[in-house]
């Protein structure tokens, strides 16, 4: 924020500017519409499926999961 040494002299005028500046970047990062992680990540593609289709089958369809009888 603003610092003392630079309000003493009349410069006070740029350093509120540039403050004011600062604060209207924040608050349109916070409020920016555009996520680029929900473009770029979209899974994986039909070549690691047609190499990887065997192994789901043969996996348990829930690991760390078992039946426990009460």
């Amino acid at each position: 924020m603003a610092r003392l040494n630079e309000t003493i002299g009349g410069a006070a005028a740029p350093v509120l500017t540039s403050e004011l500046a600062d604060v209207l970047r924040l608050i349109k990062s916070l409020f920016d519409p555009y996520h680029p992680e929900r473009h770029y990540m979209r899974g994986p593609g039909p070549k690691w499926h047609a190499k990887h289709d065997g192994a789901a089958a043969e996996a348990h369809p829930a690991p760390g999961l078992f039946h426990a009888e009460a």
